[in-house]
């Protein structure tokens, strides 16, 4: 039976937050959809006290935002990029077009259509994280997606640079320095100067993902990204209290609503992490973050075997999964409920989030139980087609097609198989309606 030895904030003071932010971002959405620009204008003064003529940037910002960073920052932008279109494009040339003769005279097949247009968000609040427009950028473009637009939030009262640097080098066609629900709402609605896209895609704070919620229908999504959520496995053997302690904290410091959870079958390893937490919130730079949502959400989890924290894990669903165990693979062979894993010390969530490849865009709030993260097929439609022929396949599916339409009392589509089978297999049959489903001759 597990022990917890931390644990965090209730469901129900969860839930009270939840449903205070999903009634401030119900009336923004409304305003924008009635207001269009003007909302979107007077929003953007409110919460991010940014206001400018246009929020598209110009050929000129761009390239100033260029220029304001090293050869050596443009080179690592370019680094990080590579991995994650070369992982995208493994991914996008794993879907094939299919066209299969399923029965004589009778072709089906599929294609994988791009989207549109795909509106990005790249959060840049507290911090310029560029490594999002990667991630969404990219991937949109490796599926071919035509028009894909960013918005991403003013850094310290202007675009952040290293944020427009990375969209620009991943190829965003519209560049709108917009943040939050504004953001969002322009992009899914439409306004007078922001033409509305197809899908919304990328992380962001709980107000973001709640919006992205409350539009699904109008415009489609990749996931409910909201606050950054990690989960680390680990036993004495593979990891210590030190590198438990750093990569919990080094997620939990995207802000005071993140969940950091250690699950371990080591008692020793559990208090020696809470320890190491303590001292080093005393030095990271980021503590403030990191120590509300440590204080607030996180939790440090006994369990008494493997298969006992593979059940656990499985109920959290956690976005990130850090495995540091004598067997990290068990995990990887037998957990079905997760964002993504990091299997081994020698990899982490930061390698995932900035560089190696993967999609950092990730399922929250348990819904890591029904979807995966963001990746090339989020912008494919997969669309069926169909062919017959024969006029002796039209008339032998036609016969099969009326009975069972009959059985569901559809006279009219009935008669859609029946005129096929009057018109190719040259039986003089009755109108679909006046008549007793046809009997195989």
């Amino acid at each position: 039976m597990a022990v917890w030895l931390k644990r965090g904030a209730t469901a129900e003071a969860k839930a009270e937050a939840n449903k205070k932010v999903q009634d401030i971002v119900e009336g923004v959405l409304a305003d924008i959809d009635a207001r269009g620009d003007a909302a979107v204008r007077d929003l953007s003064i409110k919460f991010d006290n940014w206001d400018r003529a246009s929020y598209v940037l110009t050929a000129q910002e761009k390239q100033d935002c260029l220029d304001q960073l090293t050869g050596q920052d443009l080179k690592d932008i370019e680094f990080a990029q590579t991995q994650v279109r070369n992982f995208a494009q493994i991914q996008r040339d794993s879907m094939k077009d299919v066209e299969v003769e399923t029965m004589p005279g009778v072709i089906l097949g599929h294609k994988n259509l791009p989207l549109n247009a795909a509106g990005c968000y790249v959060p840049g609040g507290k911090y310029p994280l560029l490594a999002s427009a990667h991630m969404s950028v990219i991937t949109a473009k490796v599926a071919g997606v035509k028009r894909v637009i960013t918005c991403a939030p003013p850094f310290q009262g202007r675009p952040a640079p290293a944020i427009v640097a990375a969209q620009v080098m991943a190829g965003a066609d519209e560049i709108y320095a917009l943040g939050g629900i504004q953001a969002v709402g322009a992009m899914a609605l439409g306004t007078e100067t922001i033409l509305p896209v197809d899908i919304l895609v990328g992380p962001g704070n709980a107000f973001v993902a709640e919006a992205k919620r409350q539009l699904f229908g109008r415009v489609g999504i990749d996931l409910f990204a909201g606050p950054t959520e990690t989960l680390v496995i680990a036993d004495e053997i593979g990891c210590d209290g030190e590198l438990a302690a750093t990569d919990l904290l080094g997620q939990a410091e995207h802000g005071p609503d993140s969940p950091a959870i250690l699950l371990t079958t080591s008692r020793k390893l559990a208090e020696d992490t809470m320890r190491e937490i303590e001292r080093l919130l005393t030095i990271l730079p980021t503590a403030d973050y990191a120590g509300r949502a440590w204080a607030t959400y996180g939790e440090v989890i006994l369990a008494e075997d493997d298969a006992e924290m593979v059940r656990i894990a499985d109920e959290i669903a956690s976005e990130h999964v850090q495995v540091m165990t004598r067997d990290p693979d068990y995990f990887l062979n037998n957990m079905t409920n997760y964002g993504a894993l990091f299997l081994g010390a020698r990899t982490n969530v930061a390698f995932g989030d900035k560089v190696i490849g993967t999609n950092h865009t990730l399922p929250t709030k348990k819904s890591a139980r029904y979807t995966g993260g963001l990746w090339v097929g989020k912008f494919l439609k997969t669309c069926t087609y169909q062919r017959v022929l024969t006029d002796e396949a039209s008339a032998m599916i036609g016969e099969y097609c009326s009975r069972l339409c009959a059985l569901e009392g559809f006279a009219g589509h009935g008669e859609q198989a029946n005129i096929r089978v009057r018109r190719y297999g040259h039986r003089d049959i009755p109108y679909a309606g006046k008549a007793e489903p046809l009997v195989v001759v």
